[in-house]
């Protein structure tokens, strides 16, 4: 019998305790990104799978993955229970399986319309074909298909509405809070608006838009359709205000030290800017972002159900007006949607900040 050598042994042992904490270090650093995409509970499995003390994992994937699950099935098996016992004018509350069954129902119809789009084109295309074959290429005419917008094409458009709001809301508050931060006056002068027009609420900004919009933008022959800039300027009155508070605040709170910096190094004011108060108040300009956002996605439902503009809010109102036996279930199904989009858009958003900041706020 061959004796092992104590010194390989070691070595053996030492080669798996680097590869073992190679593992756990890979582990740790997607562990950043896990918290960003809201799958923390991944860390500790892939940890009890590595080998960490897999009871004390246990642990905590029933935290982070058990216990919001469990939150989940409850909250489905009351409102299976209890949805049947209430009555409204539409008929019972749709339970679960009702408003499961509505998923499937809106996105037949939109394959269906889909396929009704292609089979319009289809048919456009060989009768240009045939008129330039017959030397009638004068009579070809390219018509756009005018069929009802399926639940995706309404998705979509709230999406683009949104982010063109948020991204004019921006542009706007950015500038105005670094402003503000570094200069008294300035802040002095931003102050009195921002206490006025941050709690106004959408549904009245909504109509002085519409009016607005309407004079100035006399045609629907532009980039964009009047409905579509009338809810992404009632988004941007809206969302703006977080951005430039906290802008203003991040700004306002650079360590002093580092501004005493850039007066002896005698910065201008662009390099000051950029090399100084952005890197500094990134974690609370992104903050303010997440924040407007989340208002803007807000708003913007509010507005196209009162504007009877496209999108998701109008498909609510659209059924509620309708009133049929699957409307509730529908706008149940809207209703999840709106929360879920929600939730990605600030997913969304702290995965920028992560990328940019580099901090660990949540």
């Amino acid at each position: 019998m061959t004796a092992i050598d104590p010194s390989n042994a070691e070595q053996i042992a030492q080669n798996k305790e680097a590869r073992k904490a190679r593992t756990f270090t890979r582990i740790n650093k997607a562990d950043a990104w896990f918290q960003v995409f809201g799958l923390a509970w991944l860390t500790p499995i892939l940890k009890a799978a590595a080998g960490d003390n897999p009871r004390a994992q246990m642990g905590e994937i029933w935290r982070l993955l058990g216990v919001p699950l469990l939150a989940i099935a409850i909250f489905i098996a009351g409102w299976a229970a209890l949805a049947p016992t209430v009555q409204t004018s539409l008929g019972a509350v749709p339970g679960p399986a009702q408003v499961w069954e509505q998923v499937g129902t809106l996105n037949a119809d939109a394959v269906r319309e889909g396929e009704r789009e292609a089979a319009f084109y289809e048919r456009q295309e060989a009768r240009n074909a045939e008129l330039i074959a017959n030397d009638r290429a004068e009579d070809v005419k390219e018509r756009v298909y005018t069929g009802q917008p399926t639940y995706y094409d309404q998705i979509w458009t709230s999406i683009k509405t949104v982010f063109f709001g948020f991204l004019i809301a921006s542009v706007i508050a950015i500038p105005l809070g670094i402003a503000a931060g570094l200069s008294a006056t300035a802040n002095a002068a931003l102050n009195p608006l921002i206490q006025i027009f941050k709690p106004v609420s959408p549904l009245a900004w909504l109509p002085i838009v519409t009016m607005i919009v309407s004079a100035v933008y006399a045609t629907n022959d532009g980039m964009f359709s009047k409905s579509f800039l009338i809810s992404a300027i009632t988004v941007t009155l809206c969302s703006l205000w977080p951005t430039l508070i906290n802008t203003a605040l991040g700004v306002a709170s650079i360590d002093k030290d580092l501004v005493s910096v850039s007066r002896v190094l005698k910065m201008n004011t662009w390099t000051k800017i950029t090399k100084l108060v952005l890197p500094s108040a990134l974690p609370l300009i992104f903050t303010g972002l997440r924040l407007s956002l989340g208002v803007g996605w807000m708003v913007l439902i509010a507005a196209e159900m009162l504007a009877q503009n496209p999108g998701l809010g109008k498909f609510v109102w659209d059924e509620f007006q309708n009133g049929s036996s699957q409307s509730l279930a529908r706008i149940m199904v809207a209703v999840f949607t709106i929360g879920i989009i929600g939730f990605l858009l600030d997913r969304v958003m702290f995965a920028l900040q992560s990328m940019f900041t580099f901090t660990n706020n949540r």
